[in-house]
């Protein structure tokens, strides 16, 4: 389903993919069960492997790789019935994030970082730097 969304030319979206309101670059490769919500600015040859939840408030640059499985939450304490605050992301230029990793709300990953699978990424990751684990740490 594709709602408002702006895709640019030679992007592939494939089948029982959500998009709301989203502005997706060139050259991008979208998987299989993958939302992306209102808001969300995906930058050229990204790709955004199958599973993965990106929410309002994320911007993603050029060049990024985005493993299966992939969370990326917007407000860090979520209560129902109560306001909450829109907490943006920020994903660099040439970055990758790996399969099962959840990217917290205030984050910013820098220019060609590295998350390793299954990383919780807490706190903002430096330029060039490869983070693993809960909460993710430098290697």
């Amino acid at each position: 389903m594709q709602k408002n969304c702006k895709i640019g030319k030679g992007t592939i979206v494939r089948p029982f993919v959500n998009l709301y309101g989203c502005t997706i670059g060139r050259d991008c490769m979208i998987g299989t069960f993958v939302e992306i919500q209102r808001g969300v600015k995906v930058g050229d040859n990204v790709r955004v492997q199958s599973h993965s939840f990106i929410c309002e408030g994320v911007t993603i640059e050029d060049n990024v790789f985005i493993g299966h499985g992939v969370m990326f939450i917007n407000d860090n304490h979520p209560k129902a019935g109560v306001p909450w605050k829109l907490l943006p992301v920020l994903v660099k230029k040439g970055s990758s994030i790996g399969s099962n990793a959840t990217i917290l709300g205030g984050v910013t990953i820098g220019n060609n970082a590295l998350v390793g699978a299954g990383s919780v990424v807490t706190k903002d990751v430096p330029d060039g730097t490869t983070v693993v684990g809960n909460p993710a740490k430098p290697i």
